[in-house]
């Protein structure tokens, strides 16, 4: 198969990927920047569903242009014997097989780790799934809010007026993130011991990892943290506050330092400190819709950029609580260049952001995004398939 410029830490490293929605794309994409070839596996005509779930990028899903840059397409039939021939082709030439089929799919396929192990011993079988594939749940779906309810992230999110689901894919993102360093994980100990290793990720355990300290307050402190929007269950100030200007800027307390500065340099009430209402921490929570109006009347006194000075030079941390015009216009992302152009099908160039972990003396790699299919013809005569074979697959629709 053909190379990658060799600068790059995963330069030679084939992925192959039947792949669709958020989670499994999301890892291969961090692959694919670090310089593996990712080969996204399609169904033809339609490709992953995540490229219809809107069209708000030039015609493009806002998702799939996010998730599947630097990746090349082929369109594959699972289901006739040739596409799975193709397939089989493919999978003797990769180092990881990433998928996240519907619940038994991969088996039926014969595409399970133990199956692959036994005809490809090197290659890395890289599995996702909703719940995991044992246990009471193994054949049931799950897509990301119904695991943010089933972790109980959704019974803390939101205010006193009801639940909410988080802002983004959390559960995609860390099903993600986790099969992305699980692959890494397995590469190293393939290149180390010889032996490649199996991961498995599921939606549903990787959130549950980031359930930890809300489940351990509830455990151990007999009830559930209260859902209160931009406040903290155990930390006092800590929340939103809307200054004169009606910009909203958020804050929080650390420490006892940061605690008696604020009263001194930003509230201007150097008693407050000892005040046996606000003494502690735990002084402080128990106490906060006093000490929280306390602070709200301050806030209206005080335009945004007033306030933010004020917090800087107490040394508490702070920030504006923007909008998305404001995220787009913010200042580190232009003064730290983060932003790169991409392009996607239909030829438009569009903004995305680097990969957050800069590597020293490496420049990620920033492909486009692939049409449907856009590299079916060129990977199956690298496969070896001639023209006339590559005519009557497409002719059969097995491609």
């Amino acid at each position: 198969m053909t190379g990658l410029p060799p600068d790059l830490p995963l330069s030679g490293i084939t992925v192959v990927s039947l792949e669709q929605a958020v989670a499994a794309p999301f890892a291969t994409r961090q692959l694919a920047d670090l310089g593996a070839r990712v080969i996204k596996v399609e169904r033809p005509g339609e490709g992953d569903f995540a490229r219809r779930y809107d069209t708000t990028v030039h015609g493009e899903s806002s998702y799939f242009v996010w998730l599947n840059r630097s990746k090349e397409s082929i369109t594959l039939d699972l289901k006739t014997p040739q596409g799975r021939e193709v397939l089989e082709r493919l999978l003797s030439e990769a180092d990881v097989f990433v998928q996240n089929l519907a619940p038994g799919a991969a088996a039926r396929l014969g595409l399970a780790p133990e199956a692959l192990a036994e005809r490809f011993p090197s290659l890395i079988a890289a599995g996702l799934s909703g719940y995991g594939t044992s246990g009471p749940w193994a054949d049931r779906k799950a897509y990301d809010l119904l695991v943010q309810c089933q972790t109980g992230l959704v019974s803390l999110t939101g205010n006193e007026h009801g639940a909410a689901r988080a802002g983004v894919s959390v559960a995609d993102i860390a099903a993600g993130m986790y099969l992305y360093t699980g692959i890494l994980t397995a590469l190293f100990t393939r290149a180390t011991t010889g032996v490649a290793r199996a991961v498995e990720v599921s939606l549903f355990e990787a959130l549950a990892e980031w359930m930890h300290q809300p489940a351990y307050y509830t455990r151990f402190g007999g009830t559930q943290p209260p859902r209160i929007g931009t406040r903290h269950a155990t930390i006092a100030p800590y929340g939103a506050f809307t200054a004169a200007d009606g910009k909203d800027v958020l804050f929080s307390v650390q420490n006892e330092r940061e605690w008696v500065a604020l009263c001194e340099r930003f509230l201007e009430e150097p008693e407050l400190a000892a005040d046996p209402r606000f003494a502690t921490g735990s002084d402080r929570v128990a106490h906060r819709e006093e000490l929280d109006a306390l602070v709200a009347e301050r806030f209206t006194r005080l335009d945004s950029g007033t306030a933010m000075k004020l917090l800087d030079e107490a040394g508490v941390a702070n920030a504006g609580v923007n909008d998305m015009a404001e995220f787009l216009a913010h200042p580190v992302l232009d003064a730290r260049e983060r932003w790169r152009e991409v392009g996607i099908p239909g030829g438009a160039r569009v903004p995305a952001l680097l990969p957050p972990a800069d590597l020293s003396g490496t420049t990620p790699r920033m492909d486009p995004v692939p049409a449907v299919g856009e590299h079916t013809e060129r990977i199956l005569a690298e496969l070896g398939y001639e023209p006339s074979d590559i005519a009557d697959m497409r002719a059969d629709h097995v491609v």
